[in-house]
């Protein structure tokens, strides 16, 4: 059986707090939640009772997470807790439970397994392009536009179908 690897979304929904099996998170997620005062108690329980391992991202896949993230133009609107989570779930090779897209879509171009919380999760992953609404020139990252000052927007560059959103 996989390791289970809780990002925040988890947590809101209650998932670790419902479950019997072993699961893990990263230390910067870790502190993404911890501002939830009246299940603290909860977390720290499920920590005690070997519930709940927080575990640092090994650097090296990290990094990896980082590099497919700029191939996929995912790495925008991923924040560090994002990439530290989808690290870790690469590290144990583990099943990654979330319902962020861009998340979601970086892990699948990983050939991990995804399951999503309250979403139907994605049904496709893509990799995104920027370009310039104005002169039509596309770019590698989102900025302003250096021709003609336009603010880059996100469109999908090719799209690969998924035949099960939830599977691997």
């Amino acid at each position: 059986m996989a390791s289970k690897v809780l990002d925040a979304t988890s947590f809101y929904a209650g998932i670790p707090f419902s479950s019997q099996e072993a699961s893990f998170t990263t230390p910067l997620v870790f502190e993404e939640i911890k501002h939830i005062k009246k299940e603290q108690g909860a977390i720290n329980a499920l920590i005690e009772s070997n519930r709940l391992g927080i575990i640092e991202p090994k650097r090296e896949f990290v990094e990896t997470v980082q590099q497919k993230a700029k191939q996929t133009g995912d790495i925008q609107t991923l924040s560090d807790e994002d990439v530290s989570i989808i690290a870790l779930c690469l590290q144990l090779n583990g099943e990654l439970v979330t319902d962020d897209f861009a998340i979601s879509n970086v892990a699948k171009h990983l050939n991990l397994k995804v399951t999503p919380v309250m979403t139907r999760g994605i049904g496709k992953i893509k990799d995104w392009i920027y370009f310039c609404p104005g002169c039509e020139k596309i770019f590698s990252k989102i900025s302003q536009c250096p021709i003609c000052g336009n603010k880059l927007m996100r469109r999908s560059a090719k799209r690969k179908s998924f035949s099960n959103p939830i599977g691997k």
